[in-house]
């Protein structure tokens, strides 16, 4: 894995030039962060050596460099899920070659489904923490020194210092931004009303595919984390709407201007 990691690296790095401290990765329907982005080189996945490929609708597969809210970032818009096929190597593969590459600082975002009875569809959500359903943690299996040790802390996953930023601008611009747990499963299927009255039992706000795997390795590899959710539908047990990926790319798309407001104005005050 080492082999590939610095291979992977070194390409990007050929093919770019310098490399930022900060990289953003962009989830389903906050893609169009990108058009905010002063682009100086993309790169498709299909190009780098070592990276999977973007299986699912709205997940374009590139990797971005440019300017944004006046700081050099690496975008990637198209991230991997377990639910894919791909195994948790491969889902935080990604992130492996960020921290090679320099990277120090990483924002996440996602779209979620909440189960927070005081949330509402379009709602922005800063993760303050995370409950991990994965059958499958990105660190079991040997673990190499170089990359981050053995048992890391977990306690602090996402930086209370970038969730009182976030928390300051949204005073200051008006925003209504919550804060919740953000549970990770396995996926594909969207979850039952059982299982939403479940995760809000054992503590989670909201649910999703994807993130979880990510911030771990992010942690595991020392860097700084920043996560946020959309609440693109509400379930439970008095939900009797039923999700399809249409709806929540499109509630998605609705809250992309508050999610890239909050995003650009944090990276002018780092």
């Amino acid at each position: 894995m080492l082999e590939q990691i610095r291979e992977t690296a070194d390409f990007i790095k050929k093919s770019v030039g310098e490399m930022p401290q900060i990289a953003i990765i962009l989830g389903t329907g906050l893609g169009d962060l990108v058009n905010h982005i002063d682009i100086r080189k993309e790169l498709s996945y299909k190009e780098i050596p070592n990276f999977p490929v973007s299986t699912v609708e709205g997940h374009s597969g590139k990797l971005i460099f440019g300017n944004l809210g006046g700081k050099y970032v690496m975008a990637m818009q198209g991230r991997f899920h377990y639910y894919e096929g791909y195994d948790m190597k491969q889902v935080t593969f990604p992130v492996r070659v960020m921290r090679q590459l320099g990277v120090d600082r990483l924002f996440v975002s996602n779209a979620a489904g909440g189960m927070n009875k005081e949330f509402q569809v379009g709602d922005v959500m800063v993760i303050t923490d995370h409950i991990n359903l994965f059958p499958e943690n990105p660190l079991r299996g040997k673990n190499y020194e170089e990359l981050g040790p053995r048992f890391p802390a977990m306690t602090e996953a996402y930086s209370s210092g970038l969730i009182s930023m976030a928390d300051d601008i949204a005073r200051e611009e008006g925003i209504r931004l919550m804060h919740g747990v953000y549970v990770g499963t396995p996926g594909p299927t969207f979850e039952t009303p059982a299982e939403y009255e479940y995760f809000r039992i054992i503590g989670g706000d909201a649910v999703g595919m994807s993130t979880v795997p990510e911030v771990i390795v992010a942690n595991h590899s020392g860097m700084t984390v920043f996560g946020v959710s959309v609440i693109t539908d509400l379930g439970g047990k008095d939900v009797k709407e039923v999700p399809t990926h249409e709806e929540v790319q499109k509630a998605a798309i609705k809250a992309q201007p508050i999610m890239t407001k909050i995003i650009k104005e944090m990276l002018a005050r780092i």
